[in-house]
């Protein structure tokens, strides 16, 4: 994907959650099924895994070059990306830290969603400020996958939201049986 493209699909992929979110209900959108996040919980850690990107991306070129170093191989595809993380995830990867979200009420779920819209359209502001070629040659740090480049962190970005929109569909079917 290019860098137009990359920004559409990050957009569609959030506005997809964000319309499948505000569908829900109350108990809907608080129910957390054993050991798993609510969907607020949810809305809550695609939130907080935006926002240290948009802040990340406000770096010049030359100081991510400094700070995480050149790539040492060819950048993935979004599906080799794909396949990587569910990997991780199927390793027994989980959110850490930071990324772990605190409960959510129902009452968030506005704020939440106009603060996703919010980062989005800010990281695709700033994506604006790099190169195709900067896009494969800068590297940001994931906090499960290692380095990614800044197109491969787009892609996980995308891929993200509907990772987590699927996972709370999931949790809620299995809630209702």
């Amino acid at each position: 994907m290019n860098k137009p493209e990359i920004r559409q699909a990050l957009r569609q992929a959030h506005e997809q959650l964000i319309d499948y979110l505000s569908d829900l209900s109350d108990a809907d959108f608080t129910f957390a099924a054993d050991d798993k996040w609510s969907a607020g919980q949810q809305m809550e850690h695609i939130c907080l895994s935006l926002k240290p990107l948009r802040q990340i991306m406000i770096l010049p070129a030359f100081l991510l070059r400094w700070l995480w170093g050149k790539p040492n191989r060819p950048g993935r595809s979004y599906e080799a990306l794909v396949a990587r993380y569910q990997q991780k995830l199927s390793e027994g990867g989980r959110a850490t830290g930071r990324f772990i979200p605190k409960a959510v009420p129902f009452n968030k779920q506005e704020v939440l969603a106009r603060a996703i819209r919010t980062e989005v359209e800010k990281i695709g502001h700033r994506l604006e400020h790099f190169s195709e070629q900067e896009l494969d040659t800068l590297l940001l740090p994931h906090p499960l996958l290692g380095k990614l480049t800044l197109r491969e962190m787009m892609y996980f970005s995308i891929y993200h939201a509907g990772h987590h929109q699927k996972s709370m569909a999931s949790s809620l079917n299995e809630g209702r049986r």
